[in-house]
């Protein structure tokens, strides 16, 4: 049976395309959804774009097809219709956001004008969501970018093997799969652990080309930059990380794995010593923490300043720079003005072409899937590009662990062959820290 989907304002703003994703079901819009699109329309930011794609998609049904009010066909067999209400929610659910008491008494009034089909109202605030199961209202998240296995894929698996596999496989650095391994995915890691004695094991990572298990890279032992894994996750990141062959690679970890300081050493490594790239780009999407400080003074580099400090910290320290070093002046400016690195925000990413460059995006969880889809979309020739961050500590209340821009990348990507993908689970800045990150 066919229903009614009415759309609040932060679907659309999420999805400018949530318009289609309805199959042959009828979609409504409630004109105050419009209302609330047209304040965000003049922006520069992600929601702008979505805004105007938005107005532009709408503008276009009515132009071709007729009035909106009255309803238009979409491609998929169903109906879109923008429509208004006279009706009035109950004064004991009214709250001081007049647009969202207008768009749940339009929902109300579409449930009861049409009562044969299902009517159901789409959010993506919880807190609406609550008000409208009060009022009777069938209510759902928007869901279409959500994956369908909420828990992200590690990169990593265990393996128990005979003792004869794990010296075959260090005699010969390679080792056919073993009997009943199944789901394996191109670059995925693997602990070989002999059955009988635990403590003989062997680290491999999976060569799709050759269907064997390889061993990690020998420049492992190296570290790069000075910097070598301390655990077998990192030494799992880092072999994805200076691997010029894997052209993407997400790592996820919760605070203080080492996931942005690997990153970095990495990039410099191969962009300073190795110079396979010409530079190394460092960005990360800026959402402050807790209550924002509001408008900042200076030039557009004295403004990022609070945001991008955990970069140049990162960097600072990895080129070992003493007291006296930044006494006498020196800092990750030096990097900078060689030309070497360049650190800036997402925000002016979009419409560029990014050739020979190693890309770190930090805090990728705080991106949507078509955001994250606009940044990837920029690697130009012989580029790299590298996703870190935590599904749980999200800042964009657009986005939740299940559907971000970062889990997004690694559900759709750990089937491809240029890319890799390593979960970190222990954290190595301080005792302290892995302690908080745990008990907190």
């Amino acid at each position: 049976m066919r229903k009614n989907y009415v759309l609040d304002t932060n679907v659309l703003l999420h999805d400018p395309r949530a318009l289609f994703q309805f199959k042959d079901n009828n979609v409504i819009v409630p004109i105050y959804v419009v209302e609330e699109i047209d304040k965000f329309k003049r922006d520069l930011s992600e929601l702008g774009r979505n805004a105007r794609e938005v107005s532009r998609s709408l503008d276009g049904y009515r132009e071709e097809n007729g009035s909106l009010t009255e309803g238009v066909p979409l491609e998929n067999g169903g109906m879109l219709r923008v429509m208004f209400t006279q009706k009035e929610l109950p004064r004991e659910l009214m709250n001081q956001h007049l647009a969202d008491n207008r768009i749940l008494a339009l929902a109300m009034d579409v449930k009861e004008r049409e009562p044969s089909m299902r009517c159901v109202f789409v959010t993506k605030d919880i807190n609406l969501r609550i008000r409208a199961d009060a009022l009777g209202l069938v209510t759902e998240d928007y869901e279409n970018d959500k994956i369908e296995n909420p828990e992200v894929y590690m990169g990593v698996r265990e393996l128990e093997v005979g003792k004869s596999d794990i010296d075959a496989f260090y005699a010969h650095g390679e080792l056919p799969l073993p009997e009943g391994t199944n789901g394996i995915y191109p670059n995925e890691f693997a602990l070989l652990k002999d059955r009988d004695a635990p403590t003989h094991t062997a680290l491999s990572k999976y060569n799709a080309a050759k269907a064997r298990f390889v061993p990690l890279l020998k420049s492992l032992k190296e570290g790069a930059w000075g910097l070598r894994p301390r655990n077998k996750e990192q030494s799992f990141a880092l072999d994805l990380l200076i691997n010029d062959e894997i052209k993407l690679v997400t790592i996820v970890g919760k605070a203080g794995t080492g996931k942005t300081l690997l990153a970095i050493a990495a990039g410099l490594q191969k962009t300073m010593e190795e110079q396979v790239y010409q530079k190394m780009l460092v960005s990360r999407p800026v959402f402050p923490l807790g209550k924002d400080i509001g408008f900042l003074p200076g030039t557009v580099e004295e403004k990022l300043n609070p945001w991008m400090q955990p970069i140049y910290d990162n960097v600072e320290f990895l080129m070992g720079l003493s007291r006296a070093d930044k006494k006498a002046g020196r800092s990750y400016r030096e990097l900078i003005d060689l030309g070497l690195v360049a650190i800036e925000p997402l925000t002016y990413i979009r419409g560029r072409s990014i050739p020979n460059q190693y890309i770190i995006v930090d805090e990728a969880q705080n991106l949507t899937p078509h955001e994250v889809k606009t940044i990837i979309t920029r690697v130009g020739d012989n580029t790299k590009i590298v996703l870190t961050g935590d599904p749980y500590q999200i800042d964009n209340p657009y986005v939740d662990s299940t559907s971000n821009g970062l889990v997004h990348v690694v559900n759709k990507f750990k089937h491809e062959r240029l890319a890799g993908h390593i979960t970190l689970t222990k954290g190595e800045r301080s005792a302290l820290a892995e302690l908080a990150s745990n008990v907190l």
